[in-house]
């Protein structure tokens, strides 16, 4: 029988590695099961509950349980997922586990986990990675501007060695350890961080018989492979070459243990090399008007302000080199007064929702579903409407996002710093026919980095974009408030790329089906 692997999952966000982990099946067999996953926010601890939830219904029912269908088309509150079935939930209370890593009370749960784990399963896989906020570059950025913020008493730099400790009382058969690119040049004590990480790794060995050999995830040839590293940043992994439609770009250590390491090196799986776009994925959305947050918001008020700006920016942008800027405010324009029925929300299906062909479109939208959950745009202040019209027609005109100096001057937010550089890119429109730029945990701060390329609906993404963006299903839900919904995709792994390491690890364990 094909052997299956149990899944420790820490720092675990909403789910989305462990998400592509348990969703793999190779001929009919799903080599990865998640035993325990970890996350103390409240509002994605919820998230990660309900999805182990539905895995369970679905393992057991072959389908989602029509209460859920009902709440996701919004037509009924949230039932009592207990009475829904009870068995399920029972399981998804004992997987997703809404613990702090690092204090005694995770430590004795996780143990009793990993107990059990070992027990009912072939081997072990670790998987998650330390919180990113104390070695992103803006994280760093931030706590530097903290009175009395002392970098060796951030005690976020060291949750890394709470996942060290597990994956040595685990001893799995595997680890993927994720996090930002920050983290490579992050320093504590005038050492690298990264430098202490694989120290704290390669000590493994002591006490044991095996050891864990770091692997690197290598693209070339249309084909992923794991490697040996000769340099720090051969651990980046670029998302966009996994078929994902975003330029996320992170450090992703493979550890294989050493009795298993010499079957690693020929395990591969094919890459298309196809870059995906924006377009791809949010395209056949439901359009939406953004909501405006001061003042008052309705459709009418919203639509005068859009042409106010439309018409300003027409009359501004004069000479041959602006034509086509100034031909496409006008067609905005045109646009926004003929459609009378403009909404902040939608929940209809796309036209032909659920019979794409296309891989990537088959892993986001769900056959069963009878509705879009979690599109609904946020207000903006009427100020920033002209602001995301101008980004959003100069970058279908000009095909790049504009810089400060490129917005006329009678669009110049009341900064002293505006013109400096300081905010060169405080507005930036997601191209449609590229990648998008990384989705970060600050889209739920506000959508100047986030700008719907449809100059016509002048807003910022919904969370069930950027969700798509970060390649969630459609049926995956967000609990919480909106912002909370916005942080866990933001700080979430691509569930599609999770599939594909999952895949390629698969394959380099010498373990496929």
């Amino acid at each position: 029988m094909p052997s299956t692997f149990g899944i420790v999952d820490l720092f675990a966000g909403p789910g989305g590695l462990g998400e592509g982990f348990a969703s793999l099946v190779e001929d009919g067999h799903a080599p990865f099961r998640i035993g325990i996953s970890v996350e103390k926010e409240a509002s994605a601890h919820r998230t990660l509950t309900l999805r182990a939830f539905l895995r369970a219904c679905r393992s057991r029912h072959g389908s989602l349980p029509k209460q859920f269908i009902d709440f996701h088309a919004g037509e009924t509150s949230e039932p009592d997922w207990s009475e829904v079935d009870a068995s399920a939930w029972q399981l998804a209370v004992e997987e997703a586990r809404g613990l702090e890593l690092g204090t005694e009370a995770a430590a004795t749960a996780i143990d009793a986990a990993i107990e059990k784990l070992k027990s009912g399963c072939d081997d072990t896989i670790l998987i998650g990675g330390p919180p990113c906020q104390a070695y992103s570059l803006v994280g760093r950025a931030r706590s530097k501007g903290k009175v009395g913020y002392v970098p060796e008493e951030d005690a976020r730099h060291y949750l890394f060695r709470e996942y060290i400790r597990v994956l040595d009382k685990l001893r799995p058969a595997a680890f993927v350890m994720e996090n930002v690119k920050g983290m490579l040049s992050s320093t504590v004590e005038s050492r690298l961080v990264f430098e202490m990480l694989m120290e704290d790794l390669s000590s493994l060995g002591t006490g044991h018989a095996h050891h864990y050999e770091l692997r690197a995830v290598r693209v070339e040839d249309g084909k992923a492979s794991l490697q040996e590293a000769s340099h720090p940043a051969d651990f980046i992994v670029r998302a966009e070459e996994f078929g994902v439609p975003q330029r996320r770009h992170r450090v992703i250590i493979v550890g294989i243990r050493s009795d298993l390491a010499g079957r690693a090196a020929d395990g591969e799986i094919a890459v298309s090399g196809i870059e995906r776009t924006v377009r791809d994925v949010i395209e056949t959305m439901p359009a939406l008007r953004s909501g405006i947050s001061r003042g008052l918001d309705d459709a009418a008020a919203w639509r005068a302000e859009v042409l106010d700006a439309a018409k300003l920016l027409a009359g501004i942008s004069k000479g041959q080199e602006n034509r086509a800027l100034r031909e496409a405010f006008l067609s905005v324009s045109k646009r926004v007064k003929d459609n009378t029925h403009t909404i902040r929300a939608a929940t209809r299906l796309p036209d032909g929702y659920g019979s794409s062909n296309d891989e990537l479109l088959q892993w986001i939208e769900r056959a069963e579903l009878r509705a879009i959950a979690q599109h609904e745009t946020r207000g903006h202040m009427a100020s920033d409407l002209g602001r995301y019209l101008f980004a959003a027609v100069f970058g279908t005109v000009r095909g790049y996002s504009p810089k400060a100096a490129d917005f006329p001057l009678v669009l110049s937010p009341d900064h002293r710093n505006w013109h400096s550089g300081v905010f060169n890119d405080r507005f930036r429109v997601q191209l449609a026919d590229e990648a998008s730029t990384t989705v970060t945990s600050h889209i739920s701060k506000d959508g100047h980095y986030f700008i719907h390329p449809d100059p016509a609906q002048c807003r910022s993404l919904t969370v069930r974009e950027a969700a798509r963006l970060q390649t969630f299903p459609d049926d995956y839900l967000f609990m919480g408030n909106r912002t909370q919904q916005y942080v866990q995709v933001g700080n979430a792994v691509p569930p599609f790329l999770a599939k594909k390491l999952a895949s390629l690890l698969a394959s380099a364990l010498g373990f496929t089906a």
